[in-house]
């Protein structure tokens, strides 16, 4: 689309989502965003939450014709939109199916596209554009502070209204993320991905903060959690809890981080296994002290020395049997490897269990308040194909009876495998999300201890 003198000017925002500037243009132009994506043929329908509403963390892919028209909308080069629009340029079948020269979108969720969404400051963005609108941009966690005006940045992806968390009270958590930059540099150095750190960091805190709830001494959490709800989270703590675990949690998580990148960590961590001559740990472990007072916390070592089978553990494994040369080469070696049943449950997530428990007066809830878009289209597929395979069935079957008898066998086997699959990816999105085992386990009607081998066997090939 050529660009006409006298349209406005609407700069993207670095790491913003398509979709958020869409509206963004919408508004400058005094129309509902609705009216704008006309402009468009849509290939799909845009995702929303369970109970109706269309997602904030809602994505756009564009085709050529598509872009070439958002540029002349905004008036913008369109190499400007490329290095600010992390999904600028991707497409998919959808759109190469369409007429050529026909501007087409498709929606997607943003986490499927470019990683993990947030809502912008609507101050810094007033003083970019003039006008305090919400934005939606990428941003992983270690980025969620606006240093300039105090706040975290809430998830996207959530069926809530908060878009951000007051952190004026706790400024060690912006002091965080300004660590957390030379924590990122270390990790460099030492040939490992930061966000691999952050991510197993991350894990170990979360498993942390819910074992907290337990630790009579802990007095620093509650604190924040307090004071990122305003002062009191009153009747509302289990919500706070849910809403403010990231941004509470967020110096620890860069703490740990730092700690784990630390050769003497590593060193300590093998002494106490007892080197070539392994020992069991007990709750004097001197790794598990010093880890302790590295998070401020010098009461927390006997607590974690006993905590089995979590990521920490899988972390300290990893350096000790590298050291000692044992066992098949793979990312059992792997320090920074983090299984996907370890993997913290998310704030969506967490909320949507929450909901499904006070709408059904319980903790038994449907699968569909637990999975996550993505995990129900992956799932919704593979019950699809089976649905397939069983349909092949219906029709006339000629042959002699063993051929007959072979082809009905092979379809129905074949569902069988498909339809086991659903079962695993539904237990997992549950379990990941937060849903106790026992649980899980009744739905999917298999023993407890079955169904985590099950898990562990299935995440081991990840």
């Amino acid at each position: 689309m050529t660009r006409h003198p006298g349209l406005l000017r609407i700069a993207p925002l670095q790491g913003e989502t398509t979709s958020s500037l869409i509206c963004r243009i919408a508004g400058r132009y005094g129309m509902e965003a609705k009216v704008l994506r006309s402009c468009w043929q849509w290939r799909n329908y845009p995702p929303g939450h369970d109970g109706g509403g269309t997602r904030a963390d809602a994505e756009v892919l564009l085709n050529t014709p598509g872009r070439q028209l958002l540029a002349g909308l905004c008036g913008v080069e369109e190499d400007v939109l490329a290095r600010a629009l992390p999904s600028w340029g991707q497409e998919d079948a959808k759109l190469s199916a369409g007429k050529d020269g026909v501007p087409a979108a498709a929606w997607r969720t943003g986490g499927a596209v470019a990683g993990p969404v947030a809502f912008g400051c609507r101050l810094c963005a007033a003083r970019r554009t003039g006008t305090a609108v919400r934005v939606v941009r990428y941003a992983p966690r270690w980025q969620r502070v606006c240093v300039r005006h105090r706040r975290w940045l809430l998830d996207a992806d959530a069926d809530q209204s908060l878009e951000y968390l007051d952190v004026r009270g706790v400024p060690e958590v912006a002091a965080a993320q300004r660590r957390w930059a030379g924590v990122a540099r270390r990790a460099a150095r030492a040939g490992t991905e930061p966000e691999r750190v952050f991510a197993l960091a991350h894990a170990v805190v979360a498993r942390w903060w819910e074992q907290a709830l337990h630790w009579e001494r802990e007095t620093i959490w509650p604190g924040r959690l307090h004071q990122v709800a305003g002062g009191n989270a009153g009747t509302e703590l289990e919500r706070w809890r849910i809403v403010g675990r990231d941004a509470v949690v967020f110096p620890e998580v860069v703490a740990v981080a730092d700690a784990l990148l630390d050769p003497a960590m590593a060193e300590l961590a093998w002494r106490a296994s007892g080197g070539t001559r392994p020992r069991v740990r007990g709750e004097d472990d001197p790794f598990c002290h010093r880890l302790g007072e590295r998070v401020d916390r010098d009461w927390l070592g006997p607590l974690v020395a006993v905590d089995y089978g979590g990521p920490l553990s899988g972390w300290r494994g990893a350096i000790v049997r590298a050291r000692r040369g044992s066992g098949p080469p793979g990312w059992r070696d792997d320090p920074w490897h983090l299984k996907r049943e370890q993997q913290p449950a998310t704030m969506a997530g967490q909320l949507r269990v929450m909901a499904a428990e006070a709408q059904a007066g319980g903790s038994g809830t449907r699968w569909r308040a637990t999975v996550s878009a993505e995990h129900r289209f992956h799932i919704t597929r593979l019950l699809d194909d089976a649905r397939e395979e069983l349909a092949q069935l219906r029709g006339a079957q000629s042959g002699t009876t063993a051929e007959v008898a072979r082809t009905l066998l092979e379809h129905l086997s074949q569902s069988a495998e498909l339809v086991d699959r659903a079962v695993l990816h539904t237990a997992a999105a549950a379990v990941a999300a937060g849903v106790a085992l026992e649980e899980v386990a009744q739905w999917s009607r298999l023993p407890a201890k079955e169904l985590s081998r099950v898990l562990a066997a299935g995440r081991s090939e990840d």
